[in-house]
């Protein structure tokens, strides 16, 4: 039965409500419990069997969701650009609404709140995915599962990443408004057996294993976050040689925590020096005398510019006395912040793409440096990723399978102010750190950097900002986890079966009369 025009507007705002709350899951505040109440919101809100409408609540949830969480990137590159990846973003949203529609309308059995929340659940696993990969290599930020790090549902990324981390907290929220709605219909037993399902799924990742415990041995490591001159400003590297000036400094101040040698690598972090070691002899001179100070090789964030007048952002190992060992070189830059895809069209909307001007190229090999370890007596593979590339599932993935038996993410957040990306940025770090089981450190040039357990503890941390050092002795682990066995399977897996899903209510819904379509729950 069709809903009268004042309820229709009422589900909009209780889908403006979800994204709000959904929005607040992620850091900062980080109340992860908000999550599946957001959903559960967005769920009762795609009511009708309209659509269009579906995509318009959609629309509204997305937007309330990603407008206020990605509000670094106006700090970054100013209002049109964010506004535009907030419609982009909340775009997938709005499809979502209308497959979901478009599924449940030929279909008698998505009657059953039981098949409806397996569908649900499917195809917003699916939207994720397909704004995770498209356009332009996809925006992964904002995906449920990064809402979760200080949740006990955490531990499921251990078992299948982050498509059943997301698809968990989903049916969450689809289980709580199914609650809600048997509630109000006074039927305790449906209410009482999807409030048992939810506190199930919790109870089931309270028992998921997460081992801490060193496989091979453990490796002492310094990490240095050296600061820019300009806090917050997106010519914060303006000043020449400052930023591979801080960073030696940093380097320096480790020997107030350890004699020389007694690191095994010392980290810096995406653009720890602002000028290529590997041309400019005066940096090179800086950084291997530091090098040698420590006694020990470093890991050293720089830019490289090839005779194609484009450039790479890559890290260096760099072994002291002999310079650049090892290097990877980013494999997902960021469009339109480290290249510029449509230049002259973009040009029209916003004059900060002339800020870029040499356009970054992707790197062809996986995250895997090698670092020979006189200590340990072996090379030990550290498994890197730069910047955003800790959100895309399958570059850190092959960091791993290829042999990367510690993760670093090395990232400048110099251009996002006082914002939250960093903290969004290191609730990824953590997440990745369960799935694969790997001690990660997330090391940035302003902030926040943290040493991170296995498990996604925080051993320590630093604060936006300010020049810091870490020191530690974190676990190397060898072992893959189901996650990082079943490789790309469960998203692909949720991808079929949301496609399926749609099809054939679409096919269905042909042989219906509109009036014998299923609205949504009730």
């Amino acid at each position: 039965m069709p809903l009268p025009p004042s309820a229709r507007w009422l589900t909009l705002v209780l889908a403006a409500a979800g994204g709000w709350f959904t929005r607040l899951a992620f850091p900062e505040p980080g109340w992860s419990v908000l999550a599946p109440l957001g959903m559960a919101l967005l769920y009762l809100a795609l009511r009708r069997d309209s659509a269009r409408w579906n995509a318009l609540v959609g629309l509204v949830w997305g937007l309330a969701c990603f407008g206020p969480m990605i509000r670094w990137a106006d700090e970054a590159v100013g209002p049109v650009p964010w506004l535009a990846l907030t419609i982009l973003e909340a775009s997938y949203v709005a499809l979502f609404g209308a497959a979901w529609a478009w599924a449940r309308r030929g279909h008698a059995v998505w009657r059953s709140g039981w098949w409806q929340l397996l569908a649900f659940v499917l195809i917003w696993v699916g939207a994720e995915e397909l704004r995770s990969a498209w356009p332009f290599g996809g925006f992964p930020w904002g995906r449920l599962a990064f809402s979760q790090a200080d949740s006990p549902l955490s531990a499921v990324m251990w078992l299948g990443g982050t498509p059943l981390l997301s698809a968990v907290v989903a049916a969450l929220g689809v289980l709580l408004a199914r609650a809600a709605l048997a509630a109000g219909q006074v039927a305790l037993g449906r209410t009482l057996g999807a409030l048992g399902a939810a506190g199930g799924l919790v109870a089931a990742s309270l028992l998921i294993p997460l081992d801490t415990v060193a496989q091979a041995g453990t490796l002492r490591v310094g990490a240095v976050q050296g600061n820019v001159p300009e806090p917050g400003r997106l010519d914060a590297f303006g000043e020449r040689r400052q930023v591979l000036d801080n960073h030696v400094a940093g380097t320096r101040a480790l020997l107030d925590q350890v004699a020389p040698g007694e690191l095994d690598v010392v980290l810096w972090p995406e653009n720890g020096t602002d000028i290529d070691p590997q041309v400019d002899e005066e940096a090179a001179g800086l950084i291997d005398g530091v090098a040698q100070e420590v006694a020990a090789p470093m890991l050293v964030g720089t830019v490289q510019y090839p005779d194609s007048g484009r450039r790479y952002n890559t890290a260096l190992l760099w072994e002291p006395g002999v310079g650049p060992v090892a290097s990877y070189s980013k494999q997902r830059p960021a469009p339109f912040a480290e290249y510029i895809p449509m230049r002259s069209f973009v040009r029209h909307f916003s004059d900060a793409v002339d800020l870029v001007t040499r356009d970054m190229l992707p790197g062809t090999e996986p995250g895997v440096v090698p670092l020979e370890s006189s200590r340990l007596e072996r090379t030990v593979v550290i498994g890197d990723v730069i910047c955003f590339e800790v959100a895309y599932d399958g570059i850190v993935r092959e960091a791993v399978a290829q042999g990367g038996e510690l993760l670093v993410v090395q990232t400048n957040n110099a251009s996002f102010g006082w914002s939250d990306e960093s903290t969004q940025q290191l609730a990824m770090s953590r997440l990745r750190a369960i799935e694969h089981g790997r001690a990660t450190v997330q090391i940035s040039t302003v902030g926040v950097s943290a040493l991170i357990a296995p498990n996604g503890a925080v051993l320590q941390r630093t604060e936006l900002f300010t020049a810091d050092q870490m020191v530690a002795s974190l676990p190397l682990r060898e072992s893959l986890t189901p996650a990082t066995r079943a490789g790309d399977w469960p998203a692909l897996t949720a991808d079929v079966l949301a496609v399926w899903a749609v099809l054939a209510g679409m096919v269905g819904a042909a042989r219906l009369r509109r009036d014998e379509r299923p609205d949504g729950p009730a």
